[in-house]
């Protein structure tokens, strides 16, 4: 058997399509309900309160709020919507803002 293949042939050449992965809204950043939060290949990051989990593992928002990222267990890491975060405006004041600025066009 032939150690190589003949003129015109290679065994090279493919490559898949980049996934995407990753955290996508990162701590103390605002998400509207339905916000995809992370992307991941299994269960790295676990969810928390208000966040939902898809089929294959994206972690999205339940709820309008801030981004808390933090720990389950030592190793474990969590994530979180909350609705008021340090040194920000909370979800109501927010919303309030946005009706006012509504009725006064």
């Amino acid at each position: 058997m032939a150690h190589k293949k003949g003129m015109g042939s290679s065994r090279n050449g493919r490559d898949s399509k980049p996934k995407m992965l990753g955290v996508k809204r990162y701590d103390g950043q605002l998400v509207t309900a339905g916000s995809i939060i992370v992307r991941q290949r299994g269960t790295k990051i676990r969810p928390g309160v208000n966040v939902g989990v898809g089929r294959d593992h994206t972690l999205f928002a339940l709820t309008d709020g801030y981004v808390k990222f933090g720990h389950a267990t030592r190793e474990r890491k969590l994530v979180n919507i909350v609705s008021e975060f340090p040194d920000r405006p909370s979800i109501a004041e927010l919303l309030a803002a946005q009706e006012a600025a509504l009725v006064a066009e």
